[in-house]
């Protein structure tokens, strides 16, 4: 592995000093793993075809498209935030039709999550310059001032738990409709997604877990030890183009790619989490 040697400007001692900087400060953070059980799967008209001719389904991919989130203040609880996420899943199906082949389609399920977390007060309007910014521009609306703090949401790819064909009963009430769910989101799949119909007798449901960690962060303003100034003395090499073996002699075995995980990692048995509650459009959790 090579190394990063850098050289420092403005002090021949590379002595550090005491900077002020502008960071996103984390007030308040929570790690959770939810489990959506049964939740209703938006399907187009080639989908809700196909589920009705058979019982036999997998799904061979489950990916994350997009998310909505929202903050709101919790009232007579200074300081703390209600966050609201509502994750958007493109899912890829398997089934088995006559004369023993299979055929694929997709379709869209939508999740709920909702946390509360402390985001502290701030009386302050911030307002930035920009490109479109000048002395003669109209001037930015105080009310349009961001004064809640900013949710930020880091999850990764859904582990998909089981799927179902489930028969219609008049006692399904989803969160949403097809029509709910964002254009970008609806591009996702081939084809246009489509509701149940009155007629419709089955729908599809998958059960899906998400591993996600919410923070609530703001503005603030810290001093830090930094040295002013460097710069690597690391030149920048071009590979060798006209003797590409030798580059990739050159290159670390992955030995941990070969190693097989024989036992599951050791994680602490505990309750934590965001201490929120989740639910699954259409679904239990």
């Amino acid at each position: 592995m090579g190394e990063n040697r850098y050289s420092c400007l403005g002090h021949s001692s590379g002595a550090s000093e005491s900077f002020g900087i502008e960071a996103s400060r984390i007030l308040d953070a929570c790690r959770d793993r939810d489990c959506f059980e049964n939740v209703r799967v938006f399907l187009t008209a080639v989908g809700e075809d196909l589920i009705t001719r058979t019982n036999n389904v997998r799904v061979k991919c489950a990916k994350l498209c997009g998310a909505n989130i929202t903050t709101d203040p919790i009232q007579f609880n200074r300081g703390f935030y209600s966050v609201s996420i509502r994750f958007y899943i493109t899912l890829t199906f398997e089934v088995c039709v006559p004369m023993g082949q299979s055929q694929e389609f997709e379709g869209v399920a939508v999740l709920e999550k909702r946390v509360v977390l402390f985001g502290g007060e701030s009386c302050v309007s911030v307002f930035r310059s920009g490109d479109t910014n000048g002395f003669c521009s109209i001037p930015e609306p105080v009310c349009c001032a961001k004064k809640d703090p900013e949710a930020v949401v880091e999850v990764v790819e859904p582990v998909v738990l089981g799927a179902q064909i489930q028969e219609a009963c008049n006692s399904c009430h989803c969160c949403c409709s097809c029509c709910d769910i964002p254009a970008s989101v609806a591009d996702t799949v081939n084809g246009t997604l489509v509701d149940m119909g009155d007629g419709a007798v089955r729908y599809l449901t998958v059960s899906l877990g998400i591993f996600s960690v919410v923070r609530l962060v703001r503005p603030g303003q810290l001093l830090v030890q930094a040295t002013e100034f460097c710069l690597p003395d690391k030149e920048c090499c071009e590979p060798n183009e006209e003797d590409p073996c030798c580059t990739f002699r050159k290159m670390p075995f992955p030995t941990s790619a070969f190693c097989p995980i024989t036992s599951p990692a050791t994680t602490a048995n505990g309750s934590g989490g965001c201490g929120g509650r989740s639910s699954g459009c259409c679904g239990n959790s």
